[in-house]
Order: structure tokens, then C-alpha cells, then sequence
């Protein structure tokens, strides 16, 4: 059941009747817009009210000190976090002296509208003063996918009944107040006035302001210019102060009669460049949205948009909900990245502050699968930037006696910003990570100039890493002891399964990397001494197994700790990070999120069929689920053993994490692995794909409620279609050459313009698993329903 009725089921789009001043934050979150380099959340275009105000550019950043009672050697020194930009989105309208604002007057109508395939935001209603004058308001904001630091807006006011003169202030504001800090970890680090005025410029309609961080010494330009459209005498006015830009336009409109205003914002930032050179770009900037207009701006998204649900649209045939749910996430994953030209995707994109807007393993994990086969140009700028922080992860890996190069827990810059070391620094499985993501890139791309710039380097050093943080035990096993996995409610363990399997692959992949460029090799000072002792280790990886138990441990001791005691928990102290110290948590068997269950997904070549379905039936019971990222993989294995309804309520729970806001933090900005996971437990989960050993692999199943299933991978120059009905797949190569894969282990090679259709075997009938007390899967959850008081019942407020 939806959490509220305000998003109904739109296959390409999100649209929001009324609004509800208590969900603010969360509504700005969820029409946000983005293009990688630019973020604006969906505040109202007035400016207030307001959840949190917010316009972000990737990478910018501002530093303080990690603060500890006690500090240790190897910890990390300095916190990140991202910036609130000048807010360029402001346009206030007042009509005859009276300013438009929802707590005043009355909203007759207000709607607003995300359009997947335009990328725009619209916004429609209808408002009468408190001395009756009535206005329709029209707007439509866009950040451009075509000019990489352009948003623009398009604002219409007409008069309704009667004559009215109306002023237009449009706004280009600095340092706007966020929120106070809260108790969740989650929550963004508050910082007061981090920029400081260099310029303030302003010529006819056009304000430029310039600004650098206190303490990261960045530099950033922010500027607006205008094209006004109006039926009657224009009047206007520009002011430039050090914080604050503001153009005013006032024009009588009679009944019927309408002013256009189409504002365009630019943002230029560096760490190198000066504020005077910053300044330049935003006005070439200016200039280039100027000459392209709105509409022309509006038809290039349109294209790029097309391109790019050409070759990723999923469809979802049997459930409305699930169909806009999937495409939601879809729009979100490619604008969080669309144009992140050698930046990272952090893991709220930018949309909001959440986690200080850091990225974190969960780029490589989730987002970045998605992308490898919809859009593989982000996904070769999001490793570059991970290779371009190499030297950090270097440093980092020598501070902790290691060899190779140890990449940050949580980063901006790509220093370790994580001041908690257990669930931070220990979490070394995002090397592996890392180096994972560059294997599927080469493999699904076959981009050989990546690998050789910049992918091999990024896998032998990661390999070194393993190789010093690991040891061939008396048996001759190696051993990775002392490290955290997945789950943040085991720490400091040793042989965790899933760390290992991926130190393995990121071993393996590093001796055959460096086997196929061997001058890349030499250059990295790589010989066939290392090459042995990575293959020796991988081979002699220890993944336990408890044959007792029938089950693999998540790691040596987990199966010896005292089961946690879910009943005498309430539901209130969920998640349970928030109400529990670790010290409990790390001693006991409970899961905050899918570990070794993550494991049997993306290392499932690891374990057999029957060993999966023990593990899944085993660890079910314990996980919380207190991450956003858990519900999609257990979705994806679910499907996998046979639990099909599960699956796809586990599908149902990761898709609207942020539509139906499950866990009340949305408004600290989109959760973009659980969109991510949304899409792969769609497409790997009913959808059956693998990518173990260099191969496709196929094992569809729908579950009852879902007609058909849809979707397209892009394979070097082909691009794959399969097709899932209940009985059979279909799969038809569209574009380019041929491709090889498995369908339930049938080998299946498909030339050009070739479509094979092949029978789907039946599921199994399996007891269902059961979850922790009221943990159940979103779905199946009941939730009180949140009320919402339409505005036009509300008062007329006449207070300035």
C-alpha cells in the first residue's frame, strides 16, 4: 500500500496535486533536477516555504576538522561537505502589492508534474489574493543535459478576472539557512557561511557573483540573465550586492493578457581557476542558454532523453505502480550522472545533503551496474574520477602500513572523510568494489583505451592491497582478517564471505588485466614474480562453510554470536543504530543489510543453487534491513532460490523507497542505490541476468501480477532486447552484430536482426522464509496514512 495518494500511477512522469507543507523536504527531493554537474532540488519557485533550500555542484566542497575524544593513529583528519550554491531557482511574483505565498490568500489549484522523457519539472496554479485578484501561474525548469552548467525557467503569470499589476523579483541568493543538525548519522553535517564575496556584477538583466570556500579554497561563479515577454509597458530594475543578485520586472496586465519571463542560471566552479576566469565562463555560459533559448534548450533534452530511454526503458506490464516506480528510478540514476565529466556519483546524487553529499561504495555496487549497460560514457567518467584519486588512496593505504591503494569509506575529494573507523576504514570491500566495477565496464564495453589508461592501474593496486592486507594461514589458506563487510552491525571480522569473494575477483581480474596489457605492466613496475602471488592467493581465497549448519557463515564467528532478541524489540527502535549501541549489535546476530546474501548475487558462480537457498533461509530472519540497499538484493536472490511473491515485494520496497518515503528520510535527498537496486532486482532478479566469467547469463522468471517484462542492454555496438512473459523470453538483437549468452544454462548465440524465444521452467514450491518481526518487506507492511489538508480549506492569512 502507497504511503499517500498524492503520487498516482503515471508511467512517464510523477505528479503532485495540492501540497503538503508537512512533506515539503521530501517532495523537493523527489522533483529534483540534475545533470550530473548541476543539482536543484524542487523548491517552489518562490522560495518559501521551504524544507531544505538547495542548488549543488558536484564536487564542490567545503572541509572541517573530524573532531574525536580520542584520537588514534590512522584516523581520518578532515570532514567534506557539499555546498549549498547560490540559489538561482528564486522568482517571486507579488500581484497588486501582495506577495504569492501559499499561507496567505487562497491556492484554487496548485499542481506539479516531473516528465521523464523532458526532463522538466511543471508546475500549474491558480491563486487569489486576500483582496481578490486571481493569477494562473505556468512554469516549467529544466538543468540542461546539452549545456553542462545551464538550469532555466520558464515562469508565466496571466491575470484572471480583472486588471492587476504584478512585479517579478528574480533572485540569484547566497548562503541560504539549512536545517540545525539532528541525532541521524545520515543527516548532513551543518555548516555556517562558507562563501565569501569576491564579485558582484551586474549589466541590464544580468548579475553575476563570485565566491570562494574558507577553508577547501574553491572558487565558484554563479550568475542569471533574463528574456522578457509581456502584452503591456515593461518596467524594470537590477541590483548586485556581494550576496545577493535580484532583477525586478513590473507590467498591468488586464484580464487575459500574460508576462513571460525565462531566466537562465550558470554555475562555473575550480580549484585552480580564479573567480575572474569563473566569471567569463558563466557569461559564455549565459550567452550560449541565451541563443539556444528555452524551446531550443527543451528540444535538445528532448533528444538526449529519447537516445537514452531508447536503450534503457524497462516495461512493467501488470502494475502501474511498479511501471513508474522503475522509470522514476531510471530518470534519476541517468540525470545523477548524465554529465558528471570527471566527477563522482554520490549517493544522493544531487538532490540533497544527506551523508554531506559524499560518494560511497555503493556507486560502484549499484549505480554503476545500471549505467554500465544504459549509459557506459558516465560510468567511464565516474572510474576515471576514482582513478584520478589514486594518489590519495595511495597515501591513505602507506599511512596504514599497506601496499597498494586503500580508497576511501566516504569521500568528495577522495580523502577519507569517514570518522568512525569499525564501519569506515575496515569496510575495505570497496576496493574490491571498485575494481569489480572496472571489470564489468571492459567486459560490456570492450573500451580497451580505458583499461589501459586508466583500468588496469586502478586493479593492480587494488590487488596489492589484498595482497599485503591478507596472509596464506599454517594450511595455506589466505585469510582477511579484521575487516567489516556490508552489514554495519558486524565489525572488525575475519574472513568475511563477501570481502573475500570480491578480494578474489579483484585478484583475478588484476592477473589477467595485466596478462593482456603486459607494457601497462611494466609501466606500473607489475612482473610475473606479483603476477604468481596474486593468482596463488586467489586460488587459496578461504570462504567458510559450517557443515553442521549447512550454511556459509558471513564470516568466522558470526554463527557463534547470541541471536538477537527481535521480540522484545519494538518497532519504535528501528533502525536500530539510532536506539542501541554497537557494542550490542556487533556481538549479536542481526543484519543491518543483505551481506552474505549480497554475496550470493554477485559472486553466485561461488555457490550452488542448493547452498543459495540454505543461506537465503537462514539469514532471511535476521536482517533488518536498517539500509536502504538491502531490499534489492534480497529481491534479486529471492528470485533466484524461488521466493517470487517475495521478490517482488522486496521489488515493490526498494523502487519506492523515496516515492513512498518507507523511511522517513527523503528529505535529506534521494536514496540512489535503492533506485539503482530498484532497477537491478528488476532486470537481474525476474529478469534472471548475470554477468559471471565474462559471459551473460539468463534465468527469467515473472511472479504472478506481472504480465510481461521488458527491457534493453547495450553490449559494445549491439544493443539486446529480451522480452519475459510467465512462459517463455524472448531475446532479439535490435542493433549492431551478434551476441552470445545462456538461458537456463542453454547456450544461445544470436546473430543480427535474430530473435530467440525459449521456454521459462516453472518455479519451485518452496516454504516461504520469515523476516524479523515487523520487518516485513514495505508491501507488506501496514503504515498509518499521513493526512493532508488541501490549502484552499486553510485560512487567509494577512500577516506581512
Amino acid at each position: 500500500m502507497r504511503d499517500d495518494a498524492r503520487y498516482p500511477p503515471d508511467p512517464w512522469g510523477l505528479a503532485e496535486q495540492g501540497i503538503s507543507l508537512d512533506r515539503l523536504a521530501q517532495s523537493e527531493s523527489l522533483f529534483a533536477l540534475a545533470n550530473g554537474h548541476v543539482g536543484l532540488r524542487g523548491n517552489l519557485d518562490e522560495g518559501e516555504p521551504v524544507g531544505t533550500s538547495g542548488t549543488y555542484l558536484n564536487g564542490f566542497y567545503e572541509s572541517y576538522p573530524l573532531q574525536y575524544g580520542e584520537r588514534g593513529y590512522g584516523f581520518a583528519e578532515d570532514g567534506q561537505v557539499v555546498v549549498n550554491v547560490p540559489d538561482g531557482k528564486i522568482i517571486r511574483l507579488q500581484v497588486e502589492d501582495e506577495p504569492l505565498d501559499i499561507h496567505r490568500g487562497t491556492l484554487e489549484h496548485h499542481e506539479r508534474r516531473l516528465d521523464f522523457r523532458s526532463g522538466v519539472l511543471e508546475r500549474e496554479l491558480r491563486w487569489r489574493t486576500a483582496s481578490g485578484h486571481a493569477v494562473e501561474v505556468r512554469t516549467r525548469r529544466l538543468v540542461s543535459l546539452s549545456l553542462r552548467s545551464v538550469a532555466a525557467i520558464e515562469y508565466e503569470v496571466t491575470a484572471l478576472d480583472r486588471k492587476v499589476r504584478i512585479a517579478l523579483q528574480s533572485n540569484l541568493q547566497v548562503n541560504r539557512a539549512r536545517p540545525g543538525e539532528g541525532d541521524d548519522p545520515r543527516a548532513a553535517r551543518h555548516l555556517d557561511e562558507v562563501l565569501r564575496s569576491h564579485l558582484s556584477v551586474s549589466e541590464n538583466k544580468r548579475v553575476v557573483l563570485g565566491h570562494t570556500t574558507h577553508v577547501s579554497e574553491l572558487a565558484v561563479a554563479s550568475g542569471m540573465d533574463h528574456r522578457v515577454e509581456c502584452d503591456s509597458e515593461l518596467e524594470s530594475l537590477t541590483q548586485a550586492e556581494p550576496d545577493l543578485g535580484r532583477v525586478t520586472m513590473s507590467a498591468e496586465l488586464q484580464p487575459g493578457e500574460t508576462m513571460r519571463l525565462v531566466k537562465f542560471v550558470s554555475y562555473h566552479w575550480s580549484s585552480q581557476q580564479s573567480v575572474e576566469w569563473l566569471r567569463d565562463q558563466v557569461d559564455a555560459s549565459l550567452e550560449s542558454a541565451l541563443a539556444e533559448g528555452f524551446d531550443g534548450l527543451l528540444e535538445e533534452q528532448r533528444e538526449i532523453l529519447g537516445r537514452y530511454w531508447e536503450r534503457a526503458d524497462i516495461e512493467v506490464d501488470g502494475d502501474d505502480e511498479l511501471q513508474q516506480a522503475v522509470r522514476f528510478a531510471m530518470f534519476h540514476i541517468f540525470q545523477s550522472a548524465a554529465r558528471n565529466e570527471g566527477r563522482a556519483i554520490p549517493a544522493k546524487g544531487l538532490t540533497g545533503t544527506g551523508y554531506d553529499g559524499h560518494a560511497f561504495w555503493d556507486t560502484e555496487s549499484f549505480v554503476l551496474p545500471v549505467l554500465t549497460f544504459t549509459a557506459p560514457d558516465t560510468v567511464r567518467h565516474a572510474l576515471a574520477w576514482r582513478h584520478s584519486t589514486l594518489d590519495a588512496a595511495r597515501a591513505r593505504a602507506e599511512q596504514l602500513h599497506l601496499r597498494g591503494a586503500a580508497f576511501p569509506w566516504r569521500t568528495i575529494r577522495g580523502e577519507e572523510c569517514s570518522g568512525y573507523w569499525p564501519a569506515g576504514t575496515a569496510a575495505f570491500h570497496v576496493n574490491a568494489d571498485i575494481a569489480d566495477a572496472v571489470r564489468r565496464y571492459v567486459m560490456v564495453t570492450g573500451d580497451d583505451d580505458f583499461e589501459e589508461r586508466f583500468g588496469c592501474e586502478l586493479l593492480v593496486e587494488t590487488a596489492r592491497l589484498w595482497e599485503s592486507l591478507g596472509h596464506h594461514d599454517d594450511y595455506g589458506a589466505f585469510r582477511i582478517d579484521g575487516v567489516t563487510g556490508p552489514d554495519e552491525y558486524s565489525a572488525l571480522v575475519d574472513n568475511n564471505v563477501y570481502t573475500n569473494l570480491m578480494a578474489q575477483r579483484n585478484l583475478e581480474s588484476a592477473y589477467h588485466c595485466t596478462g593482456r596489457h603486459p607494457s601497462v605492466a611494466r609501466r606500473l613496475g607489475v612482473d610475473d614474480d606479483e603476477r604468481e602471488r596474486w593468482r596463488a592467493a586467489a586460488e587459496a581465497m578461504f570462504i567458510p562453510f559450517d557443515e553442521q549448519a549447512g550454511v556459509h557463515p558471513q564470516d568466522d564467528s558470526f554463527l557463534h554470536h547470541q541471536p538477537w532478541d527481535f521480540a522484545s524489540t519494538p518497532d519504535e527502535n528501528y533502525p536500530l543504530l539510532l536506539h542501541y549501541p554497537y557494542f550490542q549489535l556487533y556481538r549479536q546476530q542481526v543484519i543491518k543489510q543483505a551481506d552474505l546474501v549480497l554475496a550470493m548475487h554477485v559472486r553466485g558462480d561461488a555457490f550452488t543453487l542448493e547452498q543459495k537457498r540454505a543461506n537465503f533461509d537462514y539469514y532471511e530472519p535476521l536482517c533488518v534491513r536498517d539500509s536502504s540497499l538491502s531490499a534489492a538484493t534480497q529481491a534479486v536472490v529471492a528470485a533466484e532460490v524461488g521466493h517470487l511473491d517475495l521478490a517482488k515485494d522486496y521489488l515493490y520496497e526498494a523502487s519506492h523507497m523515496d516515492i513512498a518515503d518507507l523511511e522517513r528520510n527523503t528529505g535529506d535527498g534521494l536514496h540512489m542505490a535503492s533506485l539503482a537496486g530498484a532497477v537491478i532486482a528488476t532486470v537481474s532478479g525476474f529478469g534472471g541476468l548475470r554477468d559471471h566469467g565474462g559471459r551473460l547469463e539468463f534465468r527469467p522468471r515473472l511472479p504472478e501480477g506481472l504480465e510481461r517484462l521488458r527491457f534493453g542492454l547495450q553490449l559494445r555496438a549491439t544493443l539486446l532486447r529480451v522480452e519475459v512473459t510467465q512462459d517463455e523470453a524472448t531475446y532479439r538483437v535490435e542493433r549492431g552484430g551478434g551476441v552470445h549468452l545462456d538461458h537456463w544454462d542453454e547456450r544461445v548465440d544470436l546473430t543480427a536482426q535474430h530473435a530467440a524465444t525459449l521456454p521459462i521452467p516453472p518455479a519451485p514450491d518452496l516454504p516461504a522464509p520469515s523476516q524479523p518481526p515487523g520487518r516485513e518487506p514495505g508491501r507488506r507492511r501496514p503504515r498509518q496514512p499521513i493526512e493532508y489538508v488541501p490549502l484552499e480549506a486553510q485560512p487567509v492569512d494577512d500577516r506581512a
